[in-house]
Order: structure tokens, then C-alpha cells, then sequence
């Protein structure tokens, strides 16, 4: 019998779902308006020194960070999403590559900056104050936190309704998976990450993207 809890369940689902997207997953980027305001969001915060990538996925973001920083470190739990990611930065490029499950993953130095792309929606609501925890363990002092991220859902995916943050989602050849994806509105994220002790603004675009920005509160006062 099968004694792992449904949220283990669920989220070994979503590992097997991004592992199976892997190979179309950047044809499956959203189209949609707002998107560019993203990578200008994230030039302009200027991620420099040592940074780490958590959920790197494909390496959509990877060489936008390399622009900035002294070097990066890579983090996803698929190896098809990484081998993706390594072949698209430079060859000699400052960027290590990490497999890892990142509920269960812990960093083994500091860094600069913390940058996630289209992660946080992907982190049940009961794992969200301990994966944050995890994020200001990876922080070294006076450290920033950048992250982008969309709450987009279609009316198919919402098996569970619309109240629900489990959905379901296919991947091309027709299979079905499901995952977390938590609808963020910006000034309820923002709320509940100052609960936690962050001083993060969270700012929408015009489409169903949004971006957050900021560090741990008193870090620079």
C-alpha cells in the first residue's frame, strides 16, 4: 500500500509532469501581454554576485542572469530540464548545474541574490513558509530575492474548481498531470511574505504575470 501523504503524491506528480514537458516545454511559454516587462524587471534589479537559480527549468532565465552575476547556481529536480539549461549558456560560463528536489534540498554556501521563474506558484500553501525559510537559509547577509511568476489557469485545468490550487495539465502527446499552481494576487502575496519577515514589493504586469522584488525586512536599514 502506497503510505506516502497526497500532497507527496501530488508533488512527485508535478516532478514527473515538468520531467515528461521537458522536450516542449519552450513552445509552451505564454504568449501573452505583459511578458516582456518581466525581463526589463529583472535588468534593472541588476542580479549581481553569486546568485542562485531555483527550479531553473530549461534555462529560460539562466543567461539573463549571467549578464549580471559573478556566477550562478543552477537548481531543478528534472535532469531532462538541465541538460536543456546547460546547453543553451556559453560554453565556460560561470554556471554550476545542480539535480535536486527542492523541498528537500538544502544550499551549502551563501548567495547574493535568490531568482525564481514561474516557481512560487508551484509551492503548496502548506510548504510555502518552510520553502521561504529555505530561501533566507541560501541568502547571505543584506541578500535580495527577485522572482517572476503568472497566475495563469484555464477553465480546463480546474478539476477541482476554481478554489482549489491543485489543477490538471497535459502535455502535448495528451497525458494528464497534476500540479500546484496557486493564483497570487500581488498585494496578498506581498501580506503574507511580510508575515514571514520579507520586505518584498510585488508588482503586476499587464498580463497574468506579475514579479516581486526585495529582501528580508531590516536587512537594509
Amino acid at each position: 500500500m502506497d503510505t506516502r501523504s497526497a500532497q507527496e503524491r501530488l508533488l512527485s506528480e508535478q516532478r514527473a509532469y515538468y520531467r515528461a514537458l521537458a522536450p516542449n516545454y519552450l513552445n509552451q511559454l505564454l504568449d501573452l501581454p505583459g511578458g516582456a516587462e518581466l525581463t526589463e524587471a529583472l535588468d534593472e534589479f541588476r542580479p549581481t554576485g553569486r546568485v542562485l537559480e531555483l527550479a531553473c527549468g530549461p534555462g529560460t532565465w539562466t543567461p539573463q542572469l549571467l549578464r549580471h552575476a559573478t556566477d550562478v547556481t543552477a537548481v531543478d529536480a528534472s535532469p531532462e530540464m538541465l541538460a536543456i539549461a546547460a546547453s543553451r549558456v556559453p560554453d565556460g560560463a560561470q554556471v554550476t548545474f545542480v539535480e535536486a528536489d527542492l523541498f528537500g534540498w538544502e544550499p551549502d554556501r551563501r548567495y547574493d541574490v535568490v531568482f525564481m521563474g514561474c516557481w512560487l506558484s508551484h509551492v503548496p500553501a502548506r510548504r510555502f513558509e518552510s520553502f521561504w525559510s529555505l530561501v533566507a537559509a541560501a541568502l547571505a547577509p543584506q541578500g535580495r530575492v527577485f522572482f517572476v511568476d503568472d497566475r495563469y489557469r484555464t477553465p480546463e485545468e480546474l478539476v477541482e474548481g476554481p478554489a482549489s490550487s491543485t489543477i490538471q495539465r497535459r502535455t502535448p502527446d495528451g497525458t494528464a498531470y497534476r500540479i500546484v499552481k496557486v493564483p497570487y494576487e500581488p498585494t496578498e502575496l506581498e501580506r503574507q511574505l511580510r508575515q514571514l519577515g520579507w520586505d518584498i514589493t510585488v508588482t503586476s504586469t499587464a498580463g497574468p504575470f506579475f514579479w516581486g522584488a526585495g529582501n528580508r525586512i531590516g536587512e537594509f536599514r
